[in-house]
């Protein structure tokens, strides 16, 4: 059997969930993290990349140093969602706690 393309986001979403202002969603039908109800990671749910919320220029900077790419769902891209298609656990939870920062306005 083979592994669900969404498993990698649960296991480094794992510490973020730790937290009691972060609950679960769908976000255009992927899985996601919410923080007082605004959404800041989740995950394609067909390929397993996660996609996180950032401000534009870290955005920018990621996708400059090819650490990530533009997320553009039916062609539009969203200028503060960054899509990363590697696989490093570390990274991941990383990312998704500096979009749990900046939903909640740390940033």
């Amino acid at each position: 059997m083979t592994e669900q393309p969404t498993h990698f986001f649960r296991e480094a979403s794992a510490a973020a969930l730790a937290n009691a202002d972060v609950t679960t969603g769908t976000m255009m039908g992927f899985p996601c993290l919410r923080r007082a109800g605004a959404f800041f990671a989740s995950c394609d749910h067909r390929t397993g990349d996660l996609i996180v919320k950032l401000p534009r220029d870290r955005v920018e900077e990621l996708i400059a140093a090819g650490a990530g790419k533009p997320f553009a769902p039916a062609g539009r891209t969203f200028r503060e969602w960054v899509l990363i298609d590697d696989r490093d656990e570390t990274r991941w939870a990383e990312l998704i706690d500096e979009a749990r920062a900046f939903a909640g306005g740390k940033l």
